[in-house]
């Protein structure tokens, strides 16, 4: 990618799995990165990061505001907007904003003029550093329909000149705002569990990345002795497994007490490098082979 560092994601099929813990061990252990949390409902980065000098900024979408006088009940708006955002109750136009997708479509259509747009803050974006990694986070407001605004922003921000390694903290599952985060990444890591559910998340975040076309590879949390039903599915799948994570509960307890386990610990930070290593070889597998 021209003038931007590597964009990796990290996907899960449910929370839980363990891809906020890959995300910023990666980010944290790489020379110097960038780490994106896009999981903004529920954005858990920066409590492990605990970024200094941060900055925030209001995210602005602009949505439909209607002038009754100007409104024929042509009805134009209602029919073309897919979001039911917009209604004609007690023969007056209304507006919903908590659905609406600012598409802007309805203003464009309205044959009287009627319908402007005016703006409105969905969420924010925080900036920060945290020693060698830039903590970028987006957090979307409650009750918001869309956090792909956010998103964007984070992304469109976010490249990096200088060549950095972006690592990008996907929402989890595979709808519409985890498909915005790793549309333009280079390669995406799938965390799985060992169990039989595991293997159902594994599969819907698997289909995703292939349905996008992404390089990617496993990685394998919690493992523990004994049957891996989730290792079993890659095996069958042809999947690559690029890490194991065994489980350890020294990892789980610096894990729930917001601690960067390579910050913490000699053994983790050999892990989390190796890992490391592995995905940037990958990568650059990939780019030879594509070019």
């Amino acid at each position: 990618m021209k003038n931007s560092g590597t964009k990796i994601a990290v996907l899960s099929g449910k929370g839980g799995t363990g891809k906020t813990l890959v995300s910023v061990n990666l980010a944290s252990v790489a020379e110097k990165s960038i780490y994106i949390d896009c999981d903004v409902e529920e954005p858990n980065g920066h409590l492990f990061f605990k970024p200094k000098v941060v900055c925030e900024e209001d995210v602005i979408v602009k949505i439909p505001s209607v002038n009754e006088s100007l409104c024929s009940g042509c009805r134009k708006c209602v029919e073309f907007c897919k979001y039911n955002a917009l209604a004609f109750i007690k023969n007056k136009p209304f507006v919903f904003e908590e659905i609406c997708h600012s598409c802007g479509g309805c203003a464009l259509l309205c044959p009287e003029k009627a319908i402007s747009e005016k703006e409105k803050s969905i969420g924010k974006v925080q900036k920060g550093i945290s020693l060698n990694v830039t903590v970028n986070t987006g957090i979307l407001n409650m009750g918001e329909a869309s956090g792909i605004p956010i998103i964007k922003k984070l992304l469109n921000e976010s490249i990096s000149k200088e060549g950095l390694p972006i690592f990008i903290d996907c929402p989890p599952g595979s709808a519409c705002i985890v498909m915005e985060s790793i549309k333009d990444t280079d390669y995406c890591i799938l965390v799985a569990e060992p169990t039989l559910f595991g293997v159902h998340n594994l599969n819907m975040v698997y289909e995703l990345v292939r349905l996008f076309d992404k390089s990617y590879g496993v990685v394998l949390n919690k493992c523990l002795d004994g049957e891996n039903p989730a290792e079993k599915f890659c095996k069958e799948n042809n999947i690559p497994i690029i890490g194991r994570i065994m489980f350890d509960n020294k990892l789980g307890f610096l894990n729930s007490d917001a601690k960067i386990a390579v910050r913490e610990s000699e053994k983790f930070k050999q892990l989390f490098s190796s890992l490391l290593e592995t995905v940037m070889k990958e990568v650059q597998h990939e780019t030879v082979v594509n070019s």
